[in-house]
């Protein structure tokens, strides 16, 4: 018994248990659980495009299964040819395809395995090579669609510019930005008068206002202190008196009255002022006929 516990049985036991819990540890860290029962399954690719031992694989997303190992043989077509392994409860149709693809923009490559809805009975057997594919990578991908945008975008860009030239090419151009600073120019002139004339005429204007409501004020009360009444009477009154003359004008009773509407008295009164106008006239022409005058006395003449 003490020689089976010997220094040297001790070291011995001691490197073994280390060595085998180096394998865990390095197993765990690769993501391999050894205590798991797996079937692995093989694939090859003519470019891995940085696939490396330990990368993940999947089914729809989930993790089952990593690579194991990676061989290659440069002088055949498909020159990789990587190893998996798979948890043993899963069951892979003859339709699955082992498929490479981008884990991510920033990570690295990855492995899915892609198959339709399990139909039949004809499953891969563990140590099967299976039929494999790459995947477009998401950069293609995002490419495929941009790239149609971009060039687009790009087609409307310079159709832009070479509006945007013919535009400046334009001489109406020139004109209009003349005529622009023309105007700008008139409006900085008026601008300039209108203060002018908002700092010496309009205070002038306000202060005429101002003296044109003061009279307006003072007529306003002169306005007050008159008698409209009062006024009013004595107008109606004076208009009255005119009725009346107009009335008594147009009358046949007054002498006016009948002077306006009585013609046989115009015409007589007209023969009357004809009559006395001819008699002045021979007055004036002979006045020897109705004035007799003599110095020496009258004569005898018959």
């Amino acid at each position: 018994m003490k020689k089976l516990l010997s220094r040297e049985m001790r070291v011995g036991l001691m490197a073994v248990v280390a060595m085998f819990l180096l394998y865990l540890g390095l197993h765990f860290l690769k993501g391999i659980d050894v205590f798991s029962p797996v079937n692995s399954y093989y694939a090859q690719f003519e470019n891995l495009g940085g696939l490396v031992t330990s990368s993940p694989v999947y089914i729809k997303g989930y993790k089952v299964g990593q690579v194991e190992d990676v061989k290659y043989d440069f002088s055949k077509q498909n020159p990789f040819v990587i190893k998996i392994s798979v948890a043993k409860n899963i069951q892979l149709p003859k339709d699955a395809k082992i498929e490479l693809f981008d884990e991510g923009l920033m990570g690295g490559k990855a492995i899915q395995i892609v198959f339709a809805p399990i139909r039949g009975d004809q499953f891969f057997v563990a140590n099967d090579t299976i039929a494999s594919q790459v995947a477009t990578s998401m950069m293609a991908s995002i490419a495929d669609k941009l790239v149609p945008k971009i060039e687009s975008v790009a087609s409307q860009t310079d159709s832009l510019v070479r509006s945007f030239r013919r535009l400046a090419d334009n001489k109406s151009i020139d004109k209009s930005l003349s005529s622009f600073e023309q105007t700008s120019s008139n409006l900085e002139s008026t601008s300039s008068k209108l203060k002018t004339m908002m700092g010496t005429d309009v205070p002038k204007v306000i202060n005429n206002v101002e003296l044109l409501t003061t009279d307006l004020k003072q007529v306003s009360g002169s306005l007050k202190k008159v008698d409209f009444n009062t006024t009013f009477v004595s107008l109606n009154h004076s208009m009255d008196n005119l009725n009346k003359f107009s009335e008594k004008l147009n009358s046949t009773e007054g002498t006016l009255g009948l002077l306006l509407t009585n013609k046989d008295l115009y015409q007589s009164l007209n023969k009357t002022v004809n009559a006395a106008d001819n008699l002045l006239t021979d007055i004036k022409l002979n006045p020897s006929r109705y004035v007799n005058v003599s110095v020496f006395g009258k004569s005898e003449k018959k």
